[in-house]
């Protein structure tokens, strides 16, 4: 399976420590985590959502690299998550907490420890992050283009902070 990936080309793709701040899925001190979508579009959408990126001429100076992640082929733990889990910080709490009790195996389902789950991307109707809770040493990833943007149609699909 493969995800993708956008990053500043200064610093490495992945990260390799704990000392990665909190996200959506995962509280500080739980890395490394690595967050992939399932699409290029997906990916970008994430980085607009994040760095607030909602005007055309903003989108004309941003440069980024794009990988794509081979990621293996264990499966993903699918994620419910309603309309109100991805808004913006406010969600965090909630989506850790959810995060936390299917890595810990503790689901009605299952009491499997899970290392990777995918849910609904809180930037892009439609898109699936995955959410990956390994060493970077377990993935292997390639450069799709360096120095790259989004689309700028794609800024008008991205579900900004603040949008319903």
């Amino acid at each position: 399976m493969i995800g993708f990936r956008q990053v500043d080309g200064r610093f490495p793709f992945l990260w390799d420590s704990s000392a990665q701040p909190a996200g959506r899925w995962h509280h500080e001190g739980e890395g490394p985590v690595h967050y992939l979508a399932d699409s290029p579009d997906g990916a970008w959408a994430e980085f607009l959502r994040h760095e607030e990126i909602v005007d055309i001429d903003d989108l004309a100076t941003s440069r980024r690299q794009m990988w794509v992640v081979e990621i293996g082929s264990a499966p993903a733990v699918g994620v419910c998550a309603p309309a109100a889990m991805l808004g913006g910080a406010e969600t965090y709490p909630a989506c850790q907490e959810e995060s936390r009790r299917l890595r810990e195996g503790d689901s009605h389902d299952s009491e499997v420890r899970v290392d990777r789950i995918a849910a609904p991307s809180a930037a892009l109707d439609g898109a699936v992050v995955i959410v990956v809770f390994a060493p970077a040493a377990e993935l292997t990833g390639w450069v799709a283009a360096d120095a790259a943007r989004p689309h700028p149609d794609l800024l008008d699909r991205v579900r900004h902070y603040g949008s319903s």
